[in-house]
């Protein structure tokens, strides 16, 4: 394991974007054993040797400022997914938006037709839990 640690001195290594890359080669990969359409295959081997070429890139630099890139661009999809599980896992709240500005809201579960009134811009509404 020593000649492993010895390889990767002063290079990048793997991140975030690298995973991904890995993940869309293995799905193209596996859909173009099935399907038999050669730019899918290549589209898999470009990721691959993509992926491979940002572990082992001594620009630590440039690789870094790509991640970051790339994880501000999938930001709010994995915001919106955390937000979404957090509710579906949420058994004691109901969850909605205020009708003026549009601001999420959350009430207890179970107190029937309640009079709400937003934090943001102060409507009031009722609304049914």
């Amino acid at each position: 394991m020593d000649w492993m640690r010895r390889l990767m001195y002063g290079r990048y290594g793997a991140d975030q974007l690298s995973f991904v890359l890995i993940g869309v080669y293995l799905i193209s990969y596996l859909l173009s054993l099935f399907i038999h359409w050669w730019p899918l295959r290549l589209l898999s081997t470009l990721c691959l040797i993509l992926a491979f070429y940002r572990m082992f890139s001594r620009q630590i630099e440039r690789r870094r400022v790509e991640n970051e890139k790339f994880l501000e661009a999938v930001r709010p999809l994995v915001r919106r997914y955390n937000v979404h599980k957090c509710r579906r896992n949420d058994r004691e709240h109901c969850y909605f938006k205020c009708p003026s500005c549009g601001q999420p809201l959350r009430a207890p579960k179970g107190k029937g037709k309640i009079s709400v009134t937003c934090r943001s811009c102060g409507a009031s509404f009722e609304e049914k839990t």
